[in-house]
């Protein structure tokens, strides 16, 4: 069984529920404001919702970017390890 998986879905439950949870005890209607924007009056807990939602699609849209810029730093890092740990067999 693989491990990493269920403690994604496990990670995800957790918050699936809370976010339920805080939506149905903050039922009353709030606005966002960004400097002269404001939003309609929504829940808190579907702006939660919406939150949540954005966090992990970007998560999801930035992690293979940011595997891409290490990698070159991890193949210069395993080169390096690869002549620290030679055998000098030559005493």
């Amino acid at each position: 069984m693989k491990i990493a998986p269920f403690l994604t879905s496990l990670v995800v439950v957790v918050w699936v529920i809370a976010i339920a949870i805080i939506s149905v005890q903050n039922a009353t209607p709030v606005s966002l404001k960004f400097l002269t924007f404001q939003s309609i009056q929504i829940p808190m807990g579907l702006v939660l919702a919406f939150s949540a939602g954005i966090g992990l699609i970007g998560m999801a849209l930035l992690q293979p970017l940011w595997g891409l810029a290490s990698f070159g730093q991890r193949n210069s890092r395993l080169e390096e390890d690869a002549e620290f740990f030679v055998d000098d067999e030559d005493f």
